[in-house]
């Protein structure tokens, strides 16, 4: 079992002909993840070597969907283009869509992410974010795929070298689904979002949450497994030893006064009987305990 992300998934790449979109696109099919397609308006017709086999380029990401019954697109276009790209897979009726893109404006995120709640159909991952991982079955983003196998851990990780890390940490155990669902301070999929699934998941026996300093998302996460998480779930905040009043890291690690520190976060996830590490190696040992 996996979460968002399984062996039936069939990926577009939004960008395929960029540098970087192919370089991923090629990484994501050596894994095994079933890309079918990509999409370039300006390079319809066309087709990409993906190593094994050679690829379509589509002019829309319609018209992918149509002729390959794609499921899920990545999304590795510029900035500037980001949004125009994302509201596009989004009117298509795309479910899944990864936004691997950096440096996206928050307007533009909140635009379409309004726009992807108003269609009921599209679920965003990102933006600015490493992607979803299910090992053994399918890869969608950047995520390495050789760093472990599948198992009974689900992730959910606001960090991306945080992500990797974790993973391999617990490489010998494995995963049911890895997500890191970006830093910034607007984004599609939420570590509510991603509990909710694991929590549902019956492969997932042990959730592993990964938070970072800056906004109350994390808090907002530990009343969510108060209610409603009956699996065991072990944290890690990342900015223990931030200073003070310094902005850190992702867009989103912003500290305002004793709201979004990370001792702060820490008090709340324990309050509803989260583990929380200080450390990568401690999380880590703490989930093997709670295994």
């Amino acid at each position: 079992m996996a979460i968002f992300l399984d062996d039936n998934s069939r990926i577009i790449v939004q960008g395929i002909t960029g540098s970087e979109g192919l370089k991923h696109a090629r990484r994501m099919s050596a894994a095994g993840a079933q890309i079918v397609g990509g999409v370039n308006p300006k390079k319809a017709g066309s087709g990409v070597d993906l190593g094994n086999r050679r690829t379509p380029v589509f002019g829309t990401v319609a018209e992918a969907m149509r002729e390959t019954g794609a499921n899920v697109s990545v999304v590795f276009v510029p900035p500037r283009f980001a949004k125009g790209a994302v509201i596009e897979a989004i009117e298509a009726g795309m479910p899944l869509v990864v936004v691997i893109t950096e440096g996206i404006p928050v307007l533009d995120t909140v635009e379409f992410y309004a726009r992807a709640q108003r269609s009921g159909r599209t679920r965003i991952i990102g933006p600015n974010c490493p992607g979803i991982v299910s090992p053994g079955l399918s890869n969608a983003g950047i995520i390495p795929d050789h760093i472990t196998g599948p198992g009974p851990i689900g992730l959910v990780s606001k960090s991306g070298t945080l992500t990797y890390q974790m993973m391999h940490e617990l490489s010998d155990i494995g995963f049911t689904t890895a997500i890191g669902i970006g830093g910034d301070p607007v984004v599609g999929t939420t570590h509510i979002d991603a509990l909710e699934a694991f929590e549902a998941d019956p492969a997932t026996e042990v959730i592993v949450m990964i938070g970072e300093i800056g906004g109350d998302a994390e808090e907002r996460a530990a009343e969510y497994i108060r209610a409603k998480v009956t699996k065991p779930v072990v944290g890690y905040i990342a900015g223990f030893t931030a200073p003070e009043g310094k902005t850190m890291g992702h867009a989103g690690a912003i500290v305002s006064g004793s709201s979004g520190t990370a001792r702060a976060k820490k008090a709340a996830l324990e309050s509803a009987g989260v583990r929380v590490g200080t450390s990568p190696s401690e999380t880590a040992r703490l989930v093997r305990e709670g295994l």
